[in-house]
């Protein structure tokens, strides 16, 4: 890089010149920044709306199934002995169903504990086993048998109420000590015969502890075992360890013992039909109101990206407002914007033939509202008939509901085509090519190629503007030095003369 000097003999303004002389080549950097700058602005917007395209073709790729609507519900005659559900895999009709038996856990209740007769303070956590009485010089342990498996805990004297019950609870089991009633509480954590547990003692004295701790049956203690579940459906019987059943796609949670049979009813769901058709249409009205909005923005004419200095001149609040003026219309009357438009527009327009009758969402009370009545940028939105949470058609007769109540398989086949055909579509716009990646609606790879040319224009035209610099201050360095010396000679001259 050349002396920068100003002009020092000449007077002259060397920076301003300069300045003016390499004007091209500043605004050539400045014009390739911009474009830069609006290329990286809309490569955020495609990739904003390819993630929203990705969404609506995952979802139409399983609206495409019957295992999508396959919605049934399930209702029993008394709900107080049973909750019923049922998932697209139940059979259809009334079914019979009774219960035995509840799902227990294996339960504990100890007898109430005392201190022998005399003795001073109160009944405690904290209380030895030797305060009850307890006095095995040997030792003795008692064996827990739980979930398999069994577990020796060592007592002695030492030993506490509350150290006892940790123990317990350490085998897996709940265990509890109720100091104001003065029992302690064991159970199993899970329901079932097979959760059931055993409490044995073994030792030079017995069962002592166990006896003086009162959770011996013989010293009081009250146990209930562990035990299935049992109902009866359509006169097979099932047992299981909760009262939670999943069979053949209907689920029965048991909550009481019947005396006479409970029927259950498993029908279509029709409203989970209704909501799964008014899910889809909503996330593509979402996404067609924002592309509609993107094409039809309004003009940026004479909008271009801010430099840092004319940022300088601006607030914040002027910056933002700009850049957004630019950011809402750079897909304006775009071309692929347009075609996803098209591509859209026309699959869901489209007509599908089912046992002979032809049909289309029209059909089905189901259409937009046109250009007319539709509010700004949302005439390719679809309005169900009837749909209560629609102004727009509220009033309207539901003849969506209305068929699919008279016959949800010609209204389910009709989706699958519909959203079929739509995702053929799509995806046809999503595969992979020279310009595109793959599940991409535009063209990433021929952006990011374009983006990486303007970081090399804007590089070299930088190189350009610092070498033309530099030239000509080394131009008017010269210049200078040139006539410093023209002035020196000049005054020795004057000076011999004089």
């Amino acid at each position: 890089m050349a002396i920068r000097l100003s002009g020092l003999t000449s007077g002259m303004d060397t920076e301003s010149l300069v300045s003016a002389l390499v004007s091209g080549y500043r605004t050539k950097v400045e014009n390739y920044t911009k474009a830069q700058t609006k290329l990286s602005w809309k490569q955020e917007e495609w990739t904003e709306i390819n993630k929203k395209m990705k969404s609506l073709h995952s979802s139409l790729s399983s609206l495409r199934f019957s295992t999508a609507y396959q919605s049934m519900k399930a209702t029993a005659s008394d709900s107080t002995k049973a909750a019923v559900s049922a998932s697209g895999s139940a059979v259809t009709g009334v079914h019979t169903l009774s219960i035995n038996r509840l799902a227990a856990a294996s339960y504990l209740t100890g007898d109430k504990i005392s201190l022998p007769e005399g003795s001073d303070g109160s009944l405690t956590a904290g209380t030895k086993l030797s305060d009850l009485g307890y006095n095995d010089n040997d030792g003795s342990k008692i064996s827990v048998t739980y979930n398999n498996k069994t577990t020796d805990i060592d007592v002695n004297a030492d030993m506490t109420i509350g150290n006892l019950v940790s123990k317990l609870k350490e085998t897996g089991l709940k265990a509890s000590f109720d100091e104001a009633n003065g029992r302690i509480f064991v159970s199993s954590p899970k329901s079932g015969k097979d959760y059931d547990f055993s409490l044995s003692e073994s030792g030079s004295d017995g069962s002592r502890a166990l006896d003086i701790l009162r959770l011996n049956e013989s010293a009081g203690a009250k146990k209930r075992n562990g035990a299935d579940a049992e109902i009866m459906l359509d006169g097979a019987t099932f047992t299981n360890n909760s009262n939670s059943f999943s069979i053949n796609g209907l689920n029965i949670n048991a909550q009481a013992v019947t005396t006479s049979d409970v029927s259950v009813t498993v029908a279509t769901d029709i409203d989970g039909l209704y909501d799964k058709i008014k899910d889809f249409l909503s996330q593509y009205n979402s996404i067609v109101n924002d592309l509609t909005t993107r094409y039809n923005a309004a003009s940026a004419k004479g909008y271009d990206p801010l430099t840092d200095e004319q940022k300088k001149n601006m607030s914040d609040t002027e910056v933002e407002k700009w850049e957004t003026k630019i950011k809402d219309s750079l897909l304006r009357n775009d071309d692929s914007l347009g075609s996803i438009l098209d591509t859209m527009t026309n699959s869901m327009s489209a007509s599908y033939t089912i046992n002979g009758k032809k049909y289309s969402l029209t059909t089905f009370g189901i259409h937009t509202l046109g250009f007319l009545n539709a509010s700004k940028n949302e005439q390719n939105a679809y309005h169900i008939d009837g749909d209560e949470d629609d102004s727009s058609t509220s009033t309207s007769s539901d003849k969506l509901k209305e068929a699919l109540t008279r016959d949800p398989d010609s209204v389910v086949e009709f989706m699958k085509q519909l959203t079929g055909g739509l995702y053929s579509a799509l995806d046809k716009k999503m595969q992979t090519s020279s310009v595109r990646s793959k599940y991409s609606v535009y063209n990433d790879k021929e952006m990011a190629s374009e983006y990486s040319e303007y970081t090399k224009l804007i590089k070299e035209w930088n190189k350009r503007l610092t070498d033309m610099e530099d030239s000509y201050y080394k131009k008017f360095s010269n210049m200078e030095s040139a006539l410093t010396k023209l002035n020196s000679n000049s005054s020795s001259l004057t000076h011999m003369l004089g």
